[in-house]
């Protein structure tokens, strides 16, 4: 036999669960942030450019009076 022998390595027994939460709370830290961060991008700015759109051409008097017109208002006579 070889004279030079190598020793295994102890398991690590302490510690295996702070160890292991501490893992996963850093991987559930960085995959909210990166959801986070591809929703604002994908869908909050297209949000929010989609009302600004629809409030440019939005008229709320028309609007009123074609609901005026239907008879949805108790306060307002449909026919005037």
């Amino acid at each position: 036999m070889s004279e030079v022998t190598t020793k295994i390595s102890k398991p690590n027994m302490r510690r295996l669960l702070y160890n292991q939460i501490k893992k996963n709370l850093i991987a559930t830290g960085v995959s909210v942030l990166i959801a986070g961060v591809y929703m604002r991008f994908v869908f909050s700015d297209n949000n929010r450019r989609d009302y600004a759109n629809f409030y440019k051409s939005y008229d709320i008097n028309k609007e009123f009076e074609t609901m005026r017109k239907k008879g949805l208002f108790d306060s307002c006579d449909p026919e005037d």
